[in-house]
This record gives C-alpha cells, structure tokens and sequence, in this order.
C-alpha cells in the first residue's frame, strides 16, 4: 500500500486529495440505443456528444441495441441509460411476458417520439392483408427485438405463425432492405420512427404498399398493453404511399435505472430540449418535441430528476 511520509506537505497532500475526487466523480458508462438503420443509434450519438459536453469527466459508449433488451439490460445493471418502447417498460413493470417478474429500479426519463409498426409489401407479391402473408417470403428483425415480437403477434391474430410462411428471415434494416430490393423477400416489418430512412431507401428502389391494420387487430393488440394507440402513415410518407394507412404505434422513450446520476439524467433532457432543430433532422417527430410532451404519463414512474426538470418548465 503507498503511504505519505510524515513529512508530506499539505501541498502533495491536497493534489492526491483533488486527484481521488476527481477519478471518483470520472464515470463511463453505455447508453443502449437500438439497430444501426434506425433512429435510435443516431440520436443517441448525438446525445452522447451533447452530455459529454455538458458534464466534466463522462464518457458515454453508444452501443446498439433493441426495445426488449434495453429494458432488462437497465433493470438488471448491465447499462445504466437506453432507449425503449413504451410498450415493453410497461410490459416490464407490470411483470408480462416475456418478463419472468416485475422489473423495478427503471425509470422514465422522457417520450420522445412515435414509433410506427410498419408493415409493407413489394406490389408484385400481391400481398393486401395480413391473411395473405401465408405461403409468403418475411423478413424481420432478429428475434426479441420490437418488430419482430409484434409480428409473430400480427400472424397469431389471424391465425398464422412463421411455419405457415415459405421463409422468415431475422436481420437488420438494411439487410432486409437489400433482400426486398432483390426480390428475396416479399415483406418487410419493423418498428421505428416514420419516415425510416431504410423503408425510404426501398421505397426509391421498388413500388411497396402498406399493409392496413384494422380495428380488430388493432384491438388485439390494445388489450394485451394500453400502451398501444393507432395512427395514420399519412400519404406521401413514402415515394408510392398514396393515402393513409392505419398502423400499429407506440412511443419511444428514455429510460434510466432510477438511482441514476441526478446531473447526468439533468444533461440528458436538457440536451434533448436544446437540440430538437438537429434531432429533427434525424427523426422528424422531434423537430417541434416540447417539455410538456416528454412528460406524457406512459405507465412507468418519472426519474426524481426527470420529474424535477420537468416540474422547472411547468411541464407537470
């Protein structure tokens, strides 16, 4: 063990002291974000670069991640900040499936935007409804992921399961992109903001349709998570998307394991709140994001912090 000799001047003495404080208060950490191709990894790496700015001594690691994931990666400590769905936090403070058990010690740090299950076709594979994915080519998310658990839900409403398709196919945005591109897939699901800049890339490439979810599918999915709300993919989303198509939503959000640093979750949302002009221009629902709207109630207890940020912008 080192030790100070008894002459050490209270000079030594005190730069040591300053040094430990200093190496004590350093904190690196991840923030969980979700697959490259989206909208998470993006906006989590233009955080990251706006806190580190903000908070002396911090280093985030941005690392890809999913809806599902994140949530339990916060709640059993392998990460302290994510993003998340909205609708599998509530799934996990309520202790549903696939929670084993109640999750505790996540927190919400604030809504950010809308995250549409979009569900589309390529125009040739006459594909109008989800009755008619039987016998067709999927392509989807690895398994866990939002995306993927709401489509293998989508089939069971219809009394379809991936064994009654030709292939599914579990890979990334841009994978499942290049696979509709080339005609080796005739669906593509996935959750994320609208536009995604994937579903974009496709619908530049191939004529694609939206598939229509109806009201008693969408009322399938509303029992199993209040959390659900149906909105319009609104015309001209997309090049060939020509009118509304009712769809799937739920929010993404932020969330933080509830003893999280007070000053970290503060820079975070302040980063949000400054930023929404740049953050807009990765997911456009951000563009006009407003204190009062990160403070919607989701079902999942607010960050002390959080709730005293929003309570300074008489946000609550």
């Amino acid at each position: 063990m080192f030790k100070l000799g008894k002459h050490a001047s209270l000079t030594t003495i005190a730069a040591l002291s300053v040094s430990a404080v200093s190496m004590a208060q350093a904190q690196d950490f991840t923030l969980s974000t979700g697959s490259q191709g989206g909208s998470w990894y993006p906006i989590g790496g233009a955080l990251k670069a706006a806190v580190e700015d903000k908070v002396d001594d911090v280093s985030i690691t941005v690392t890809p991640g999913s809806g599902l994931a994140n949530v339990q990666g916060v709640a059993n400590g392998r990460f302290p900040v994510a993003f998340a769905n909205s609708i599998s936090t509530v799934d996990g403070i309520n202790g549903k499936d696939p929670f084993k058990e109640p999750i505790d010690n996540v927190c919400n740090l604030g809504t950010l935007y809308p995250q549409y299950f979009q569900v589309m076709a390529l125009d040739d594979a006459e594909v109008n409804s989800v009755e008619d994915f039987e016998g067709k080519r999927l392509t989807t998310q690895q398994n866990g992921h939002t995306g993927e658990m709401l489509t293998g839900e989508l089939l069971k409403t219809k009394g379809l399961s991936y064994d009654d398709l030709d292939s599914v196919s579990h890979v990334s945005y841009s994978d499942s992109v290049v696979e509709m591109k080339d005609g080796h897939a005739d669906i593509f699901t996935l959750g994320t903001a609208l536009p995604a800049g994937s579903v974009m890339d496709l619908a530049n490439s191939r004529d694609i349709s939206f598939i229509p979810i109806d009201d008693e599918t969408f009322d399938h999915f509303k029992e199993q998570n209040a959390a659900f709300q149906k909105r319009m993919v609104a015309a001209d989303s997309y090049p060939g998307v020509d009118e509304d198509v009712p769809a799937i939503t739920y929010d993404t959000h932020m969330i933080a394991q509830c003893d999280f640093d007070d000053e970290i979750v503060t820079a975070f949302l302040e980063a949000v709140v400054e930023n929404t002009d740049s953050l807009g221009d990765i997911s456009r629902a951000m563009k006009d994001l407003t204190p009062e709207e990160m403070a919607t109630d989701i079902g999942v207890p607010l960050h002390p912090a959080a709730e005293a940020f929003y309570r300074e912008h008489d946000a609550l």
